[in-house]
């Protein structure tokens, strides 16, 4: 019964997803990321709500919260860079200790009701500790999809992936808001540890798909005595191997023009990518934290997790129905088109926003270009740098959009302060739209290197 991993004419007439999980092994690092990546959606949030509860203070909820995602940020591409080295096991199990400790120190000092700064300090402390799980998965699929036949379903990888995102960010916020008022206002953080915990010892204790490392190994010179050398002279002949004896040829001149690894941010085409990552993430904050102060000021408040969900509920769509199909052309033009499509989306949301209804209709027709973008984005990365620096390149690009979230939320914040949320709600048309010229610009740029 192994029909379903074949190709040709009779592999189109099967799910790429049933191709997808034919594969062995993938479901258990699929499953297992997608638990071990709980944090990035709980413990955002799960500061605000715990400090504001216990100090009533939005301001220091919010800034700390802040403070947590940029120190995640800044250490990403760090931990990325390291898992491509030295291979995801031999880093991931002291990387996910330290992660899971701080997170566990973090939520009994927040209990214990420490001083701000000190629980400032262990904020950025825990952020230092976090990696990226998705990043890690996305390599994984890469490498499983390296066999000839299956190239054609990285792009129905990463589109799940970016559904995995979506629904952890679905389940995270309304599982941390829960706890937090039903249990106990520190409980939402120590689920997020709990879950990378039990995810991320079952995603580095599976062998069999982790990715090799790859590195450039440097060879000693062989003396022109060597008796291979020698037959390599021999075979070339004439004037030119008498030349190359006498010039006193060596293996090293022959093995060692391999490039020197480089950071991925030096690639053509990198750096215009964050920039786009960067500016279009905005967005996203800003969204949710104009339609939290509308719904404050109409008293409905109840409905706020209902109502954000809409949006990730409709990525979550998107990403199932990008993977189900490969597009065809540029992926930087893809992009283009649903930098443009969700610009339209925030337009209609912004039109109808005093009505919930419609407002959670747009939102949802709106998050169907979300998921799309982060697949694009990754498949971009994957076209750009090198095999042995993938997790890296992945990396940085969760980085970016991490980095944009951070500066749409306080780019809103003060919006709002100083105006309403109709004035908010333009917010991401504005940056979404402001995007697309930088897209295009790295599409162009694209295009004239691979000329």
């Amino acid at each position: 019964m192994g029909a379903v991993r074949v190709g040709g004419s009779q592999a189109k007439h099967v799910s790429p997803y049933a191709r997808l999980f034919a594969i062995p092994g993938v479901k258990s690092f699929c499953l297992s990321g997608a638990v071990a990546r709980l944090p990035i959606s709980m413990m955002s949030l799960g500061i605000v709500l715990a400090l504001n509860h216990m100090y009533n203070n939005w301001t220091i909820a919010g800034t700390m919260s802040a403070v947590y995602i940029l120190a995640v940020a800044a250490v990403t591409p760090l931990y990325a860079r390291l898992f491509d080295r030295f291979g995801q096991r031999k880093v991931g199990w002291p990387a996910l200790v330290a992660s899971v400790v701080a997170m566990l120190v973090f939520a009994f000092a927040a209990w214990a009701r420490v001083p701000i700064p000190v629980l400032f300090a262990l904020a950025i402390v825990m952020g230092c500790t976090q990696f990226s799980f998705g990043a890690l998965v996305r390599t994984r699929w890469a490498y499983a999809l390296r066999r000839p036949g299956d190239e054609d379903l990285l792009d129905t990888a990463y589109a799940l992936e970016s559904g995995i995102d979506e629904m952890v960010f679905i389940l995270g916020p309304i599982l941390a808001a829960f706890l937090a008022t039903s249990v106990s206002p520190v409980s939402q953080l120590f689920v997020p540890a709990l879950a990378c915990g039990v995810g991320g010892v079952i995603f580095f204790s599976l062998k069999d798909t982790q990715p090799p490392i790859v590195e450039n190994v440097m060879v000693g010179a062989a003396p022109v005595t060597d008796e291979d050398v020698r037959e390599a002279l021999a075979n070339r002949g004439g004037t030119e191997g008498a030349q190359l004896q006498e010039d006193g040829v060596s293996l090293k001149v022959l093995h060692t023009h391999a490039a020197k690894p480089k950071s991925v941010l030096l690639y053509a085409g990198v750096i215009p990518l964050l920039v786009v990552f960067v500016v279009f993430n905005m967005s996203f904050n800003e969204f949710d934290v104009s339609v939290t102060a509308m719904m404050k000021a109409m008293g409905r408040e109840q409905f706020l997790g209902l109502q954000l969900a809409m949006f990730a509920l409709g990525s979550c769509v998107g990403a199932f129905i990008f993977g189900s199909k490969k597009p065809k052309g540029s992926n930087w033009r893809h992009m283009v088109v649903y930098l443009v499509l969700l610009t339209i989306g925030y337009v209609m949301c912004h039109v109808v926003m005093d009505n919930l209804i419609l407002l959670g209709i747009c939102s949802v027709i709106s998050g169907l270009f979300v998921s799309p973008l982060f697949a694009t984005g990754n498949l971009i990365v994957k076209d750009i740098v090198p095999a042995g620096s993938l997790t890296e390149g992945l990396s940085w690009v969760t980085t970016a959009g991490s980095v944009g979230t951070s500066f749409g939320s306080s780019l809103a914040g003060m919006v709002l302060d100083v105006s309403n949320p109709h004035i908010g709600l333009l917010l991401p048309i504005a940056t979404t739209f402001a995007a697309v010229p930088l897209a295009v610009l790295g599409w162009f740029l694209a295009r004239r290197h691979a000329s």
